[in-house]
Order: C-alpha cells, then sequence, then structure tokens
C-alpha cells in the first residue's frame, strides 16, 4: 500500500480545500491612492519583471489594469494598478493594504533615478531609451517573495521553473482578497513554505538541491528582510543573501533586482543573457566576462542597461545549442 503517496494526496486535498473555502462574510480592507511621480511611468514594462511566465497565479493583467497578489509583512493583499492621465491609480484590498498602498510606489520605481545614466554612446542602447521612456526599476520590499521564485529558476529553463511556481502557488498559496481575477492566488509565506513536503516539491519539478535551499533561507527569512534597510543592493545585500548555502551571485542578483531594486546587479552565470548583450551591442555572443566588460562603461547602472536591452525587442539570432530539459518530477 502507498501510505506515503496517499498522505500527500490527503494533505494536498485539504490545503486546497482550505485554499478554495469561502471568504469571512466581512468584506476585505480596501485602501486607494494615486501616485503622481512627475514623469512618465510604463507600469507594464516596470512591473513585468514580476511576472513569472504566462498564466502566473500572482499576477495578472486584464483590460489595461495590472493584478498583482502580494504577500506582505502585514498579510495578503491584492493591488490593482491602473496608468491614467499622468498619474497612477492604485487600489488595495486585503490585510496587507495599507502596507500597499505606501509601497506600490516603490514598485513603480520611486526613488530610482536614471538621471545620470548616460547611454549616448551606443547607438543601440540610445534607441532603446528613447523608445523606453518610462521604464523604471521596480522595488517591492519583499526579500523572501522574490527569492522563492529566483530559487525555483537555477539551473533550469524557464518553462520547467515557471510550471513549478504555478502548480505550488496554486496548491499552497491563498485566493487573492477582492475583486481579484479569477483563479489570482497569493503565494505562501516564509512559514508556508517551509512546510511544503518534500513530495510536493517533487511533485512540482523542483530537486532536493533546489527545495533544500528555499527551506534554509525560509529559517533565516527574518535576517534576509533586514537587508532591505541597506538600501538598494550592492555587495553587502549579496554577501548576506548569498550566506545561505544554495544562494549564488546568480540567484542573488535576480533577487536584488527586484526586492531593492538594485541598478547594478547583472545576472552573471544566466545562460541566455551573455549572448543576448553580446548580440545587441557588438553584434556578436559573449560569455559571462565577456558581458561584464562590455556592461563596464555603465557600473553603477548596469541593472538598468540590461532591462534596456531586455524591454528593446531585441532577440539573438536563433541558432547555437539549446539548455537541455531535465523533468526533475520522474527522477
Amino acid at each position: 500500500m502507498d501510505r506515503t503517496g496517499g498522505a500527500a494526496r490527503a494533505s494536498l486535498s485539504a490545503h486546497r480545500h482550505r485554499a478554495s473555502s469561502p471568504a469571512p462574510a466581512a468584506p476585505p480592507v480596501r485602501r486607494d491612492t494615486v501616485y503622481r511621480p512627475g514623469h512618465h511611468v510604463d507600469v507594464v514594462a516596470t512591473l513585468r519583471p514580476l511576472m513569472r511566465g504566462t498564466g502566473d497565479p500572482a499576477f495578472r493583467y486584464v483590460d489595461g489594469t495590472t493584478w498583482l497578489a502580494l504577500r506582505t509583512p502585514t498579510g495578503p493583499v491584492t493591488v490593482a494598478v491602473r496608468a491614467a492621465s499622468g498619474e497612477v491609480v492604485v487600489s488595495a484590498w486585503g490585510d496587507g493594504a495599507d502596507w500597499a498602498v505606501v509601497h506600490v510606489p516603490d514598485m513603480l520605481g520611486r526613488g530610482d533615478d536614471w538621471s545620470e545614466l548616460d547611454v549616448s554612446t551606443n547607438a543601440f542602447l540610445a534607441a532603446a531609451r528613447h523608445r523606453q521612456p518610462g521604464l523604471r526599476l521596480c522595488r517591492t520590499n519583499t526579500v523572501v517573495a522574490m527569492l522563492v521564485p529566483a530559487i525555483m529558476e537555477q539551473k533550469v529553463t524557464s518553462r520547467q521553473a515557471w510550471r513549478a511556481w504555478r502548480y505550488l502557488v496554486r496548491a499552497y498559496g491563498t485566493p487573492a482578497p477582492g475583486p481579484a481575477p479569477e483563479g489570482l492566488f497569493v503565494p505562501p509565506d516564509a512559514e508556508d513554505w517551509a512546510r511544503i513536503p518534500s513530495w510536493e516539491w517533487h511533485r512540482a519539478g523542483i530537486e532536493p538541491g533546489r527545495s533544500a535551499t528555499v527551506m534554509r533561507a525560509m529559517r533565516v527569512a527574518p535576517a534576509l528582510e533586514r537587508t532591505l534597510s541597506l538600501g538598494r543592493g550592492g555587495e553587502e545585500v549579496a554577501r548576506r543573501l548569498m550566506s545561505v548555502p544554495g544562494i549564488g551571485v546568480w540567484t542573488a542578483a535576480e533577487t536584488a533586482q527586484r526586492s531593492h531594486g538594485d541598478p547594478d546587479s547583472p545576472s552573471v552565470g544566466d545562460y541566455h543573457l551573455p549572448a543576448v548583450v553580446g548580440w545587441a551591442l557588438v553584434g556578436a555572443p559573449v560569455d559571462d566576462d565577456g558581458m561584464l566588460e562590455l556592461l563596464d562603461p555603465w557600473r553603477g547602472h548596469r541593472e538598468r542597461v540590461m532591462r534596456l536591452i531586455g524591454g528593446s525587442g531585441f532577440r539573438k539570432p536563433s541558432f547555437g545549442p539549446r539548455m537541455t530539459i531535465q523533468d526533475h518530477r520522474f527522477h
């Protein structure tokens, strides 16, 4: 008799039943605010790095409104963001609503200063900047929420990581509060990530190495959140993130780009990015060292340059080796 498998299915069924139970009769707290940045903000482009693939259960774009399901320090929240006539209208529902209306402007680039970035010496970047005047770096002010999906994305294809993300958020997250689009879920908090059993990570396609890294990070979650007090990333933030075994340069950068709004954290160790940067800037592929050499004239702004390239629509030639997809669910 498969006692373990039966227990797993029973546990998952019970959790999903709880997640889909009717909300309390009292309506969730709602808060509204209007953010007036004084300059153009491209809401969709700025928030796009928070989307983990098509079908992300915590991110939705519907009829001009970006919907986010967030786990905040004060609880779950649904956030609706819509640009209108030079303003950004923000509505938030749930226990984290007050926190959200204070911090959503940071997600939309408040404090992200591009004034000292000079790309005039590179025709490609100058054109990309001209076409993306409203691009900003987001700062979520939530470390664990950005770290867990980054760990999932280590050394696998985006398709694999996003499939695991969808499975675990729907199974262990909670329905987004308020008038959220159907199927929007708030991801688990640190305690709930830590409670996910090993067989569920396996079912999601996450092998023991990555799930163990998540568990280690969740044990020191409060300390990781305190790195937000150090500002917009930097070497000390990266060092503290990488003090968790299993978190390397790439994962720390992918996290700090979003959680801290780090403007100078290119993702070294990525399978695809060096070639993209090389083809965009000099018309030939490069490795990590070559990418860093190309980006060095814009030190202090290297992540901004990466975002300009990524948002430009540029695609490198489609020849060359492809990353092998491994399905860890069947190993």
